[in-house]
């Protein structure tokens, strides 16, 4: 019964989950996070391409510390990777990484479905998603295109939180974050990269009970989105004018 309850409290909490990132109304850091975290979704930022802390503390007009605090929480949530004496790039899995990655991911989201499904009150617990489904299905249709790309990963990890288990959660973050910089970019919500319409069909099976079904729907999707994985690209750009800021 306590692990029930603990798991009817994570859903509780997964709207502000979903939207953890304050708003950009914030402070420098907060908008400086999220204007680079929206750049290296949307591909504006391709992989390997150097954050440098000089850069961005002209284009923010902020503090060298400040601008170390951002490129350490992107590095955290895996899009960012901060090599010893050379400093901060986009992220770059290789091909080889990519494919481990994505059958860890198969694996742990078939353990993750299977302990939702067994609930009792699978429904309650599954409610929040619902929502976060339909809001990313609107961001899609209303061209709100950072705002569905992030709620299409968050997804995962929403699911994942609702395992009680934060190591977890940590891990699918990491994970999540890494394959959909992979992800080509698409318009159609038939070939999107991570479609919130197969998002749906897995929660039916959930409020069946059916984890069968509805690790079988996961493998297609993960499947489907390893298939759009995209070669690498040259990273040479120039911050201030993909950021869209002055000096």
């Amino acid at each position: 019964m306590s692990k029930n309850l603990k798991l009817i409290a994570a859903a509780d909490a997964l709207p502000a989950l979903t939207d953890n990132k304050p708003a950009r109304k914030g402070s420098v850091e907060e908008r400086m996070y999220h204007e680079i975290y929206d750049a290296i979704m949307e591909h504006r930022l391709p992989p390997r391409t150097k954050l440098t802390e000089h850069s961005l503390c002209e284009i923010y007009a902020t503090a060298r510390h400040t601008v170390r605090k951002v490129l350490s929480r992107l590095a955290a949530d895996g899009m960012v990777d901060l090599e010893p004496n050379r400093g901060a790039f986009i992220a770059s899995p290789s091909t080889d990484e990519a494919h481990d990655m994505f059958e860890l991911r198969q694996m742990l989201e078939r353990a993750v479905l299977d302990k939702l499904a067994s609930l009792p009150n699978v429904r309650t617990v599954i409610a929040p998603l619902r929502k976060m489904v339909n809001d990313e299905r609107q961001a899609f249709l209303t061209h709100e295109r950072p705002r569905w790309i992030r709620l299409s990963a968050e997804f995962h990890t929403a699911l994942a939180e609702l395992s009680g288990n934060q190591l977890l959660v940590t891990m699918m973050r990491r994970l999540v974050s890494r394959t959909t910089l992979m992800i080509a970019s698409v318009e159609s919500p038939g070939h999107n990269a991570c479609s919130f319409d197969e998002h749906d069909e897995i929660l039916d099976a959930l409020e069946q009970g059916d984890a069968a079904l509805a690790q079988t729907r996961m493998a297609h999707h993960l499947g489907a989105c390893a298939e759009r994985v995209q070669p690498d690209e040259p990273g040479n750009f120039d911050l201030r004018s993909v950021l869209g800021r002055s000096t």
